[in-house]
């Protein structure tokens, strides 16, 4: 087969503000501010970056990440993919992240494996959601993207297994199961987390684990590991297939589907089953709390954005190391991140999803979200942390009184109102989450932030007023004197020393 469309040279890769580059380019040009794309392919892309940069240069300390500079690594990535430039071919004798020896699985369509994609007899509500053509650059990154996204059900031909006597791909009846789900996946949709620079070299230089944080994880037996493209495994259970679990380099790139393009589709089948967060292995940017009898992930939650969970995500300020969530990508680059720049995001992001008899969709009210927050590395600290914790259990209490006052309308009414009540409380978070960010930077102990907070107390108080007028009409007596009795009274939130 020839050898074409090469990732290092090729366009590929969607960039905010610039369109699609190439992995030279990305390397080369320092002004790239972030990545393009929706939150999984943000996920899936920043991971491969990640991985190119650990196989470049991992530095074995502190010292060295900090002498290392975003632009060094970003010289040492570009070395390397000179170095291992016929390894990133999307076609040819070693295609990139495929497997030539699937080629007997039965051939899926795009649509197929695509979760925003409707196919079948699924009902198309938007244009977003009908099957196109996709061209060289769409195919490598929904290659990139299955390799820890995709989703479980039948769509896997598990009829194929390439290591001898694997039985991981059977049921208990010797048949083909059904694919399992990603690592990146899981039951439901785990929320990712990563620190943002203000250019995407530095991004991945924040993100860069060094020898030591990786030996303080404790959950890569072997450590960093060999890249997928320098030694692809040969089965399910082969040697390097047994490594790639057992390291950094098997959960940046999973190779939880074994794929191989074709003209209209690809060869599709399940490929390393990696051990779950249950099983005490994660991605250093999942957040998970180990606190209780099995851990718990932190899901993606449509209706709850996770710029909530930010004081859930940084709640190694106050606590112990063994308390609440925890991402190691957040816990081990934060602290660096405010020594080296003076303002740096957190950005969380995934996608929900939905299953039923072991078939995972996107359906109802899933879908991708993410959020970036920005935090000023000047007045990070436990008063900081203890002063936004305090505001955001304000915000939920005023959410929580929203919610009792518009169900007490309802009842006025002699009506059901649990839905319109939750209606209520997401129209309340949406409004907050314009000013979200303001209140994130004046929870420092100056008396201008003190200020700007009760300025925006009014605010929040404001958009819960809002909410409740919206969901709760006075166009009738009846209806004038319900909304008066069960208006909000949010009078001990605005006197709150905020």
């Amino acid at each position: 087969m020839e050898n074409r469309f090469n990732l290092i040279d090729e366009p590929w890769i969607p960039v905010a503000d610039h369109g699609r580059v190439s992995l030279r380019q990305l390397f080369s040009q320092p002004e790239y501010r972030s990545l393009g794309g929706n939150p999984v392919q943000k996920i899936a892309l920043l991971k491969l970056l990640l991985a190119i940069a650990q196989s470049a240069v991992t530095p074995e300390n502190e010292e060295e990440w900090k002498a290392l500079g975003a632009q060094g690594l970003a010289e040492r990535c570009l070395a390397y993919l000179d170095q291992w430039h016929d390894c990133f071919y999307l076609y040819g004798s070693k295609p990139f992240l495929q497997m030539p020896t699937i080629k007997t699985a039965k051939v899926q369509a795009f649509g197929a494996v695509l979760p925003e994609v409707s196919t079948g007899n699924t009902t198309v509500l938007s244009q977003s959601q009908i099957q196109r053509s996709l061209d060289d650059a769409d195919k490598a990154l929904l290659l990139l993207t299955l390799m820890g996204f995709a989703l479980s059900g039948k769509k896997a031909d598990n009829s194929v297994v390439l290591s001898p006597g694997y039985a991981g791909k059977r049921n208990d009846k010797g048949k083909a199961s059904t694919g399992r789900p990603g690592p990146a996946v899981a039951h439901m949709g785990l929320l990712h987390n990563f620190l943002l620079g203000s250019e995407l070299q530095e991004t991945l230089w924040l993100n860069l684990l060094s020898q030591r944080q990786i030996e303080q994880m404790n959950l890569y037996p072997e450590g960093l590991g060999v890249s997928p493209w320098e030694l692809m495994p040969e089965g399910e259970h082969c040697e390097q297939a047994q490594r790639l679990k057992q390291t950094l380099m098997g959960r940046l790139i999973p190779l939880c589907r074994f794929c191989l393009l074709a003209d209209d589709g690809l060869h599709y089948s399940e490929g390393i089953a990696h051990p779950g967060y249950k099983d005490g292995v994660v991605d250093p940017s999942m957040a998970i709390n180990n606190t209780g009898k099995e851990p718990k992930g932190l899901w993606v939650d449509p209706e709850k954005r996770p710029w909530r969970e930010l004081t859930a995500l940084l709640g190694f300020f106050e606590q112990g190391e063994s308390q609440g969530f925890q991402s190691w990508q957040l816990r081990s680059g934060l602290d660096r991140a405010r020594d080296v720049t003076d303002a740096f995001a957190v950005w969380s992001g995934g996608l929900r999803v939905s299953s039923n008899a072991g078939e995972q969709y996107v359906s109802g009210s899933d879908d991708f979200v993410e959020s970036q927050v920005w935090l000023h590395s000047g007045i990070l600290g436990a008063l900081w942390f203890s002063q936004l914790k305090a505001e955001m259990g304000a915000l939920d209490t005023l959410a929580k009184n929203l919610y009792g006052r518009v169900m007490g309308y309802f009842k006025e009414q002699k009506v059901d109102g649990v839905k319109l009540a939750a209606q209520s409380t997401q129209l309340f978070w949406q409004l907050c989450e314009r000013d979200f960010q303001s209140l994130v930077d004046n929870c420092d102990q100056t008396e201008d932030a003190a200020k700007q907070r009760q300025n925006l107390r009014r605010h929040f108080a404001g958009y819960a007023q809002q909410s409740y007028d919206q969901f709760c009409q006075r166009g009738t007596a009846r209806q004038l004197d319900a909304w008066a009795k069960c208006r909000p009274n949010n009078s001990h939130y605005l006197k709150q020393e905020a």
